[in-house]
């Protein structure tokens, strides 16, 4: 059986998108500028890059744009050079552009098992431009094709009134509930704050979304603004990677990078984060803390927090897979290893910390 190594959420800088939600990071960021991302490395060199003896044994890559995914023209191309080397890819997608879906299964069908689709359903927009028989099409497309999937939408306060219309449809056309994903206020780049993107309190927030009973709403909001301390393995067991530069970071409040497309043949600097992690919470905590990242935590895996077992919205390869840990694929550090992680990761906040007083500066 596939077993998990290692974990890299994976970032297509584009910006392009045919949908305008309001609680879009990007919108509330306002960074729309409807481009596509310029590739460094062709999808060739990235899978060159990307080679199971490099990384250590099967990794999952989870792909998505900061617009929509599959508007970005090379990426059923840089799919099928990673698949292709064992691994298994996610795709975030708001379902809608169906030649494009349609061309990246045709592209990876070889490797269709290993193939994992994440629809955001985006119920207001696309209603607004009457896209939501598009929308469920194209979800079924994949899952007839073999490819796995998953149904989710962002939990915000324009959504309460229609929350009974997106579950009888999604329940009619997926045949289960929708999945639930917290929404976080963006506009504050700031890390020391963090808040939820409702005028509700978090208990009246999270009511609303109960009666969906979705594991990945329950554990995003236990999770949600709790500080962890324990010794975490970002950095050697995941990574945070810009696929149009090769620029890998050990997580999202790290500041230490290395370009790992450029030379193939070099050698990777994994290295935990370990006790230094200067985020508020774990900012991806349904990716990270499920697959194990902290191993002494007791989570559900990524399979059980996504899939729908009365609609079989995972296929058995993708089920086994993701229900796997990181820690059954990698050893925990020694005491020389911890030490080396507790240096690495002051230096780290070191340059954090400059980094941050030289933006401040400017503004």
């Amino acid at each position: 059986m596939d077993k998990i190594k290692r974990f890299f959420e994976c970032l297509i800088p584009i910006t392009a998108c045919n949908l305008r939600c309001s609680y879009c990071y990007v919108i509330q960021r306002e960074n729309r500028k409807n481009k596509v991302a310029n590739l460094k490395y062709t999808p060739e060199e990235i899978g060159k890059a990307l080679t199971k003896k490099r990384l250590g044994g099967l990794c999952y890559f989870s792909i998505c744009g900061a617009g929509e995914t599959t508007m970005q023209p090379q990426l059923e191309d840089i799919v099928y050079n990673i698949l292709k080397q064992g691994h298994y890819v996610n795709i975030t997608t708001n379902g809608t552009l169906g030649k494009r879906i349609k061309a990246i299964l045709t592209k990876n069908i070889k490797y269709v098992s290993h193939l994992h689709f994440s629809f955001s359903f985006h119920y207001l927009e696309l209603k607004k431009y009457k896209l939501l028989d598009e929308f469920f099409k194209n979800i079924n497309m994949v899952k007839d094709s073999g490819a796995s999937i998953l149904a989710q939408f962002n939990m915000c306060d324009e959504y309460i009134p229609y929350l009974e219309e997106m579950k009888k449809l999604c329940v009619e056309n997926t045949g289960a509930m929708p999945q639930i994903a917290a929404t976080r206020k963006e506009e504050n780049s700031q890390l020391e704050k963090i808040e939820l993107l409702t005028k509700l309190s978090s208990e009246d927030y999270k009511k609303q979304g109960d009666s969906f009973k979705s594991p990945l709403f329950e554990f995003t909001m236990k999770n949600f603004n709790v500080k962890r301390n324990e010794f975490c393995y970002a950095g050697d067991w995941t990574g945070i990677l810009d696929l149009s530069t090769g620029i890998m970071r050990r997580c999202y409040s790290s500041y230490i990078y290395q370009d790992i497309f450029k030379n193939p043949n070099e050698k990777i600097n994994f290295i935990a984060i370990g006790k230094h992690c200067k985020s508020p919470f774990c900012m991806n905590s349904s990716h990270f803390m499920s697959l194990g990242v902290i191993p002494e935590i007791k989570t559900p895996t990524y399979a059980e927090l996504r899939n729908r077992k009365e609609a079989k919205w995972y296929s058995e390869t993708m089920l086994k897979f993701l229900n796997s840990k990181l820690q059954e694929s990698n050893e925990k550090y020694s005491k020389i290893n911890k030490l080396k992680s507790t240096l690495i990761g002051r230096y780290d906040n070191t340059i954090r910390y400059f980094y941050r007083k030289y933006k401040n500066l400017k503004k």
